[in-house]
């Protein structure tokens, strides 16, 4: 009788189910460990993307600004003529209403940040700043920081 269930279990073939199983729950948790990492690096990639169009668009505003010592709202596509690889319909282009020597410049991610670049040329408080805007902010109003700080 030993000899026959002995016989029968070194002939055993195929996975039980306990064992199919266990290996289903392993895969479950790593896709549940993976699809959130996934989901933070889309989302970051998405934000990245806006801030490198930005930087892009204020080269292009800063390219005008060389030529013609004023800065552009874009009405004409002069800054389309520069820089031809951005989406200006999703740039917003603010400036100073007095000399057009202050450009402020805003652009929603597709994760829903909004960014903006403000460059001042001339002045006390010259230099290019950067930030984040909230619902309540727009590019005039908000706080900013030195870009030479980083993004």
């Amino acid at each position: 009788m030993i000899g026959l269930i002995r016989s029968r279990l070194g002939n055993e073939e195929g996975f039980t189910l306990v064992e199919l199983m266990v290996v289903v729950l392993i895969i479950a948790i790593l896709v549940a460990i993976a699809i959130p990492t996934f989901l933070g690096a889309r989302t970051s990639a998405q934000d990245r993307a806006a801030q490198s169009d930005l930087r892009n668009a204020l080269t292009a505003e800063k390219v005008y600004y060389v030529d013609n010592e004023a800065y552009t709202d874009n009405a004409g596509g002069a800054l389309a003529a520069i820089e031809p690889s951005i989406d200006w319909g999703a740039v917003v282009v603010n400036l100073d209403a007095l000399n057009d020597q202050y450009v402020c410049m805003e652009m929603a991610s597709s994760s829903g940040e909004t960014f903006y670049l403000k460059d001042i040329a001339s002045g006390a408080g010259a230099g290019t700043f950067y930030g984040n805007l909230t619902a309540d902010a727009n590019c005039a109003g908000a706080v900013a920081t030195t870009a030479d700080a980083g993004w």
